[in-house]
């Protein structure tokens, strides 16, 4: 594990770092927060999202607790576009679109996509795709959502396990092909638009490397939720049949 977490972006209310692979969100004495703050002689970080412990890339922190609620709302509300980039070695079903439903928790800590009945799904992802002879296919995804392993399950879902992702399936390599490239959003009136590139992964190629600069151009969908019908007050449809 990186000894220095580097720091993509230094604001007065908050940090984004590149956080390594295995470096986890919550431990006792080594997560994310207590090795930044060790790092940087600051007395408390806070958390606003988060990624799994073998996904590097992009994770933005809070310096305040007024900072920390300000930007977990961005969240919240879906003001914060996130890019990330992967890698499997598998053809998916379909090579773009979008793959949405319900999170299930499944046996020893993993997930499981289920659709989703009368509510919006708890989970959707856009995702884009292209082949190359060396790689196999990478994926560039855009999560509306933000659950845990996500990402992960959803190119299982389609077929194709991110490379490295031995808890569903994929091939074993040298690390998880899943970093989290771009994050995108206004705060304070100010607009932000921060990256950060692998740094580590045999596969991370100096030509992917091109391509996730510009992720955030990519003819991505706009998300637009829907609308649910009307409910009566104790669950029955208020609609009139015609």
């Amino acid at each position: 594990m990186t000894s220095i977490i580097p720091i993509v972006y230094d604001h007065p209310d908050f940090l984004v770092i590149n956080k390594p692979c295995d470096l986890p969100m919550h431990d006792p004495l080594a997560s994310v927060c207590q090795v930044l703050c060790r790092q940087l002689s600051l007395d408390q970080l806070y958390l606003v999202h988060r990624l799994d412990s073998a996904t590097s890339g992009c994770l933005l922190l809070a310096k305040n607790k007024l900072a920390a609620a300000s930007l977990s709302q961005l969240f919240a509300n879906k003001k914060i576009e996130k890019y990330y980039v992967a890698i499997s070695d598998r053809k998916p079903k379909k090579k773009q679109g979008k793959v949405s439903g319900d999170m299930k928790k499944s046996r020893g800590g993993s997930y499981m996509l289920t659709k989703h009945a009368n509510s919006l799904p708890k989970a959707i992802t856009f995702f884009i795709s292209k082949s190359t002879p060396d790689l196999g296919r990478v994926f560039y995804i855009k999560p509306v959502t933000g659950k845990t392993h996500q990402i992960r399950v959803a190119l299982k879902s389609i077929g194709s396990a991110i490379l490295g992702d031995t808890r569903y399936k994929g091939t074993n390599s040298d690390r998880l092909y899943l970093h989290s490239a771009m994050l995108v959003f206004s705060y304070k009136q100010d607009d932000f638009c921060i990256m950060c590139m692998p740094q580590t992964g045999n596969l991370f190629t100096p030509a992917l490397l091109q391509d996730i600069a510009v992720i955030h151009h990519l003819p991505w969908p706009k998300y637009i939720p829907p609308i649910l019908p009307p409910t009566h007050p104790h669950g029955v449809d208020s609609r009139k049949s015609v």
